[in-house]
C-alpha cells in the first residue's frame, strides 16, 4: 500500500490494531465500542466547532461581534457553554411526567447518533454495512418525532404541546418529499445499501466522477432533499416549532440545564446526519469530484463536503426570514411533493433514454440531459406560477438606523 493509501486507511488500521490486542472472546464487543466512541467523539466535537462558527458567521452577517471574550478570538466559547449547561439547575415542572420528561432528550440524541451507523464516512469506514442502509436511516429518523412529542406532552404546558404538534406536523409533511427525493437514487442504483450507492458514483469518465448530482434528476432531487432536510431539522427558515414570538420556545420550553443542551446537540447532529446522507446519495460520498484528486483521503473528502453543507446552513439562517405556518404547509404539499414525483419520473426517463435509444457519443448525452431537464423544469414553472396566482407580492423597503 502506498503512502496515500496508508493515510486513507489510517483509522481502519488503528482500529484493527486495537481490536487485535483484545482477547478473542471480546474482540467483537471492543470493535463495537470503538465505533460508537469514534462517532460520538468526532461529531460531538464537530458540533462544538459548528456552534462557534455559526455564532461567528451570524455575527459577521448581521454586522455585530460574535464570541470574543473567552479565549483567543472567543475560540473557547463552546467549552464555557458546556460548563454552563452542566452546572445550570435542572428544573422540572411539578405537574410534569418526570420519567417521560427525562427520557425525551435522551431518546432524541440516541436516535440521531444511530443514523451515522450506516453512513460511509470513508473507504471501508462504515460502522454497519446494511443491505437496507437507506431504509434504516429514514426509519431511525422518524423516531425523532416520537421524542419531540414526548417532550411536549410530558411538560404539561400548553405552549410546549402546541410547539410539539407544530413540529410533528412539519416533520411529517416534509419527511415525505425527503424520502421520495431519495427514491430516485435508489431506483437508479438498484440498491438500498449506502456503501454500494457510493461505490457506484466513485467511477470516472474523462476524469469526472459519476456523481448523481451531475444528472438533471439528481440535481433537482438534491435541491429538494436539502430543502426538506432543513425543514426536518427545524432550521431557518423552517424553524417554526421554536417560534419565540409565538410559542415562546417550542416543545423544549420546560427544559433547562443539560437536558436543554441535549436538544441543542440533537438539532445540530441531526443536521450533520441528513447532510451526510445527501453527500452519500448525490455527491459521491467519500469519492473525489475529479480523478486526479484521489490522492486526498476519502474521509477528508467526506468531512470537507460536510463542512461546506454546514456553512450553507449557517448562511441561510442568517439571510432568510421565517415562513408562516400556512406558507410552510402549502409549500410542502403543493410544491415539494409534486416535484419529487416528477423527479422520480425523470429518473425513469433517464434510464429509458440510455445510449442505445438516443445514440452514442456527446450528442446523445446532451439530448438525454436536455429532455430529462425539460421534464423537470416545465412542471416547476407551472407549479411556481400556480402557487403565486392570487398573491399580491409587494416590494419590501428596508430602512436602517444610522
Amino acid at each position: 500500500m502506498n503512502a496515500a493509501g496508508q493515510v486513507d486507511q489510517i483509522f481502519v488500521t488503528i482500529k484493527s490494531w486495537l481490536v487485535g490486542h483484545a482477547p478473542a472472546p471480546f474482540q467483537t464487543l471492543v470493535s463495537i465500542v470503538l465505533m460508537i466512541a469514534a462517532i460520538i467523539v468526532v461529531f460531538a466535537a464537530l458540533f462544538a466547532l459548528t456552534v462557534l462558527l455559526e455564532r461567528k458567521g451570524l455575527g459577521r452577517i448581521q454586522n455585530r461581534y460574535g464570541p470574543n471574550r473567552v479565549g483567543p478570538f472567543g475560540v473557547l466559547q463552546p467549552i464555557a457553554d458546556a460548563l454552563k449547561a452542566l452546572t445550570k439547575e435542572d428544573v422540572v415542572p411539578r405537574a410534569a411526567d418526570a420519567v417521560v420528561h427525562y427520557l425525551a432528550p435522551l431518546v432524541l440524541v440516541g436516535t440521531v447518533f444511530l443514523a451515522f451507523a450506516v453512513l460511509p464516512i470513508g473507504r471501508n469506514m462504515t460502522a454497519v454495512n446494511l443491505d437496507a442502509g437507506v431504509l434504516f436511516f429514514f426509519a431511525i429518523g422518524s423516531a425523532t418525532e416520537l421524542s419531540i412529542f414526548m417532550a411536549g406532552w410530558s411538560s404539561r404546558n400548553k405552549y410546549s404541546l402546541l410547539g410539539a404538534m407544530r413540529a410533528i406536523a412539519q416533520m411529517v409533511s416534509y419527511e415525505i418529499p425527503l424520502i421520495l427525493s431519495a427514491v430516485a437514487v435508489v431506483m437508479m442504483s438498484g440498491t438500498l445499501s449506502t456503501v454500494a450507492i457510493v461505490e457506484q458514483q466513485a467511477h470516472y469518465t474523462a476524469g469526472i466522477a459519476h456523481w448523481n448530482v451531475f444528472t438533471p434528476w439528481g440535481l433537482a432531487g438534491f435541491i429538494l432533499f436539502m430543502i426538506a432536510a432543513m425543514a426536518e431539522t427545524n432550521r431557518s427558515p423552517f424553524d417554526l416549532p421554536e417560534g419565540e414570538s409565538e410559542i415562546i420556545a417550542g416543545y423544549f420550553l420546560e427544559y433547562s440545564g443539560f437536558k436543554f443542551a441535549l436538544f441543542f446537540l440533537a438539532e445540530y447532529v441531526e443536521m450533520m446526519a441528513v447532510s451526510g446522507m445527501a453527500i452519500t446519495l448525490f455527491l459521491g460520498g467519500w469519492s473525489s469530484p475529479l480523478s486526479f484528486l484521489q490522492w486526498f483521503p476519502s474521509w477528508g473528502w467526506f468531512f470537507l463536503k460536510l463542512l461546506a453543507f454546514l456553512g450553507v446552513f449557517i448562511w441561510i439562517r442568517g439571510t432568510l426570514p421565517r415562513l408562516r405556518m400556512d406558507q410552510l404547509m402549502n409549500f410542502a404539499w403543493k410544491f415539494m411533493l409534486p416535484m419529487t414525483l416528477i423527479v422520480i419520473f425523470s429518473a425513469g426517463l433517464w434510464r429509458f433514454l440510455a445510449p442505445p435509444v438516443v445514440g452514442p457519443g456527446v450528442l446523445g448525452a446532451v439530448i438525454r440531459w436536455l429532455v430529462c431537464a425539460l421534464v423537470i423544469f416545465a412542471p416547476y414553472i407551472v407549479l411556481a406560477r400556480t402557487l403565486e396566482r392570487g398573491r399580491k407580492i409587494e416590494k419590501r423597503t428596508y430602512r436602517f438606523a444610522e
